[in-house]
């Protein structure tokens, strides 16, 4: 075949087509949901909130290739006044700081942080154990796990370094991300992309071309009938609300204790709630024991100590449970490299947020659908060659 396939219409598709056209192939994308986006699906309605928190982070890689296209839009950060409302549980109380220690080791540069140990002994041996379980539990705002000082250390203090950066790198697109996905979409289509929306692909024919598959690391399992496509990923409950608005709501609060992130995202633009109201969006990654009743109980115990009269204020809500869709996490030992190969043999290539590139979050979909559709190129070309 002469076009190149690819199969979900998520931020690792859209990017994955986009980089296979600019190359002057022809492209074919398939979507089984109604509109593009998957995870960075804005929902319709007057709270616009994505699956789960989401943020841009101007230091990764798709800030600038997103930037180079024009495809980024207007992008707002949080105001100082904003930022000064960051909050910390600690030690039962809500704090205006963290521990020195855990900054201190947040200032540490990823390098210095094994791979084959895991973070919690390691940080421990820098700043003491109580600020080590500290700056895990602040990570797993990057994570989404229930346990993130078990993890592999150099995964974990990347995370910590880039989410205490100053300036912060996170940066939040006006409408939320489905306005990027909508500016990713015209330029697909601009290139002259063939988009199927509600075509799902169960199967695929036996004289395919290259195929990029651009699905979730389950989802790609089933189609290929890979049984070796696993990756450690988390479970995490979702609590969205939309608030009446209250002077003096803090921007973020951060539990230290227990993993666990509440973030106001209307702190850096109003449009995505009503007006007089605010949007929340928190996440409480949960253990494999524990239920999606669980982490909410969490939340609503962490809302009770920071967001004053909080239930007598809600106008919307929803709750969710994210099993293995935030992204993979390295065990010690293991890095970016060991999960599952982007390049599967026979012209099927490997694009999401749990396969073999590097980033945070977001930034691996990115960086695999650059990676895979510049393999599906190659391929599609030493096809025409022979």
């Amino acid at each position: 075949m002469d076009r190149i396939t690819v199969i979900g219409g998520g931020l690792a598709g859209l990017t994955a087509a986009i980089t296979a056209a600019e190359s002057g192939a022809r492209v074919n994308l398939y979507e089984s949901h109604h509109t593009l986006g998957g995870r960075a699906r804005t929902a319709e309605g007057p709270y616009l909130t994505n699956d789960g928190p989401h943020v841009l982070y101007n230091g990764g890689p798709h800030w600038a290739w997103l930037k180079r296209r024009g495809l980024l839009g207007q992008i707002a950060s949080v105001a100082p006044l904003e930022a000064a409302r960051f909050r910390f549980r600690w030690d039962g109380s809500l704090r205006h700081t963290p521990p020195l220690a855990l900054l201190k080791l947040a200032r540490q540069s990823p390098e210095t942080a094994p791979v084959d140990r895991d973070f919690a002994s390691w940080a421990a041996g820098v700043v003491g154990s109580k600020a080590a379980r500290a700056a895990a539990n602040y990570a797993a705002v990057a994570l989404f796990h229930h346990d993130p000082g078990s993890l592999s250390a150099a995964f974990v203090q990347e995370r910590l370094h880039r989410a205490t950066a100053l300036p912060p790198e996170a940066r939040y697109p006006v409408g939320g991300w489905g306005a990027v996905v909508d500016r990713m979409a015209t330029r697909a289509w601009e290139l002259g992309v063939h988009v199927e929306t509600t075509a799902r692909v169960d199967a695929l024919p036996e004289d395919h071309g290259p195929v990029v598959v651009a699905t979730s690391l389950d989802a790609a399992r089933r189609l290929l009938s890979d049984d070796s496509l696993h990756w450690t990923s988390g479970r995490t409950a979702l609590l969205d609300l939309g608030l009446s608005t209250r002077r003096g709501d803090p921007f973020v609060v951060s539990d230290l204790e227990h993993p666990g992130w509440i973030e106001r995202f209307t702190a850096a633009h109003r449009t995505l709630a009503p007006a007089g109201h605010q949007l929340l969006q928190a996440q409480f990654p949960i253990a494999p024991h524990e239920s999606k009743a669980d982490g909410v109980a969490r939340g609503e115990r962490l809302l009770d100590a920071s967001f004053a009269g909080w239930r007598q204020r809600v106008a919307w809500r929803r709750d969710a449970l994210a099993a293995g869709r935030t992204g993979a996490v390295d065990l010690p030992g293991t890095t970016w490299r060991d999960r599952p190969a982007i390049d599967r043999g026979d012209g099927v290539f490997l694009a999401g947020d749990q396969v073999a590139a590097p980033g945070m979050l977001s930034e691996v979909a990115f960086a695999s659908g650059i990676e895979a559709a510049s393999l599906a190129v190659r391929s599609l070309r030493l096809t025409r060659a022979s």
